[in-house]
């Protein structure tokens, strides 16, 4: 199993990123918010990473922190959750907000999150419950602070990455106001918006 991996970005292609450690090329898939904050083609990053092995495939994951992995690992554990899924979740909010939803029992914050059906929102908040314990004991690290060149571009590109339709991302965010803040940030603000 690879566990994490460090090396030098070669080439981003969301939601991917060709990650070269020592003449190796890693491709990569990972959450939209992880990938809004990659740094620059040529710049060292690290990832903490989930290995999955399929008949036709072996895919990385990278997340930037330990919850977020263990948060997609268990994810994939709940029946109707694959990959994809488990990904546009962590796209769209964060190990606190899932966690929060859960616990509260939130499900139509859950079904805002595209690929997301009401049965499936409602499955997640009862097999998650008893999994929470696992992901809040995961150790919250961060490998690599990086900075986003324009916020809210970024933040507009990973949207129309998530399945939200062009029209609805314009609308969106011409109605947010932007102060110096992380793309994540503003896709949080976004996200709020919807379906208001």
């Amino acid at each position: 199993m690879i566990g994490s991996i460090k090396g030098v970005i070669l080439l981003k292609q969301s939601p991917q990123v060709l990650v070269d450690c020592n003449g190796v090329g890693y491709e990569i898939e990972m959450p939209m918010t992880t990938f809004i904050e990659l740094p620059e083609i040529g710049s060292e990053v690290s990832f903490f990473t989930h290995l999955q092995v399929r008949d036709d495939a072996h895919i990385i994951y990278g997340f930037i922190n330990l919850n977020e992995r263990s948060l997609f690992r268990t994810l994939l554990k709940v029946n109707g959750v694959g990959a994809k899924l488990a990904l546009a979740i962590l796209s769209a909010m964060t190990v606190h907000d899932f966690e929060r939803c859960v616990t509260t029992e939130d499900s139509d914050a859950l079904v805002k999150i595209p690929g997301v059906g009401k049965k499936t929102a409602e499955r997640l908040v009862i097999e998650m419950r008893d999994r929470l314990i696992d992901i809040t004991n995961a150790a919250s690290m961060e490998p690599n602070k990086i900075k986003p060149n324009n916020a809210k571009e970024e933040a507009f590109d990973a949207l129309l990455a998530l399945g939200y339709k062009l029209s609805e991302v314009k609308k969106i965010m011409s109605s947010i106001k932007v102060d110096n803040e992380k793309p994540e940030d503003i896709i949080r603000k976004a996200l709020k918006r919807v379906g208001h």
